[in-house]
């Protein structure tokens, strides 16, 4: 009797058996096939990341300039309505909106302000600030009138009443905080071009004052263009724009090299040009190469405007 109930169990058991390790067939098989999809998926990423690297001996300026960094940014200010200082001047607003035009064909993201009294200066430098992202280029340009005091450079608002040194440090907006302050951001190459070494119009006012711009201390990764060396006075000449950003400008535009180079061969054409009546002063201690080829998409969102 029990051999016969056996006989009756067995095909079942061993149905049941057969149906197991097809199961744990099937897993295994899922597996695997699991793995090998995950296998070729990493092959994929890594021969991705493999055709995006540059071919040997690319330079890093050899890229365009939206793959080098973040977005580059600029703080442009032209102030020429001084009513404490006389008849405005002819050539500042004309300087930064020109710079202003070079730089947005460039990609830049441009923050322009015109005759800025010195709240109006501190706002669009905490705009222009807000807009850096870590490794952003970060480029300030004033054009108007420049005053050296306790060896730091200050720009001159158009509301500044100056008397005295002591008026300089309070009314001015000092060019070395604000390299400090978008250091401490994560700004990438960090460019000032001063057009501001004109002939102090408050001189008459002061007992003893320095002459001209003091040289510009910043932090490392800086790139620092003036009208004129420290110490020094320059005149605007009598075309829309100064010599220095007529220049200055015209290489920009034409060029898609460095930052440095630019400003070597503005400095070198300025000289020329004026038979070194004029020489630019241009002091660097950049890290990184920073060029002006325009960026692709930037340029492509300006032309559909």
């Amino acid at each position: 009797m029990g051999s016969d109930m056996w006989k009756a169990l067995l095909p079942a058991a061993i149905a049941l058996v057969t149906l197991g390790l097809s199961l744990v067939s099937g897993e295994v098989v899922k597996r695997e096939t699991e793995q090998r999809q995950v296998l070729a998926l990493a092959h994929t990423a890594e021969a991705d990341q493999e055709r995006a690297k540059p071919a040997p001996g690319t330079r890093r300026s050899d890229l365009p300039a939206h793959t080098q960094t973040a977005r580059a940014v600029a703080l442009v200010i032209g102030n020429a309505a001084y009513p404490d200082a006389g008849l405005p001047l002819a050539q500042p607003v004309n300087n930064a909106r020109a710079l202003a035009e070079v730089l947005r064909d460039k990609g830049f993201d441009v923050e322009l302000g015109e005759n800025l009294t010195k709240q109006g200066i501190e706002q669009a430098f905490e705009t222009f600030k807000s807009k850096i992202q870590p490794g952003s280029p970060a480029l300030i340009f004033f054009s108007g009138f420049g005053i050296q005091a306790g060896r730091q450079t200050y720009m001159v608002p158009v509301n500044a009443h100056i008397w005295n040194e002591a008026d300089v440090r309070r009314a001015g907006v000092s060019i070395e905080p604000l390299l400090t302050a978008i250091d401490a951001k994560g700004a990438g190459a960090k460019l000032i071009v001063l057009d501001a070494s004109r002939r102090n119009p408050f001189e008459r006012r002061f007992r003893s004052m320095s002459a001209g711009l003091a040289a510009i201390n910043g932090p490392d990764d800086t790139l620092v263009m003036s009208t004129a060396a420290p110490g020094k006075v320059a005149s605007d000449g009598e075309g829309d724009l100064s010599p220095l950003m007529d220049e200055l400008v015209g290489q920009i535009r034409a060029s898609g090299e460095s930052a440095e180079a630019v400003f070597n061969r503005t400095r070198l054409a300025v000289a020329r040009g004026s038979h070194r009546e004029l020489v630019p002063w241009v002091s660097s201690s950049l890290v990184q190469e920073f060029s002006f080829a325009p960026a692709e998409p930037a340029r492509q969102q300006h032309s559909a405007r």
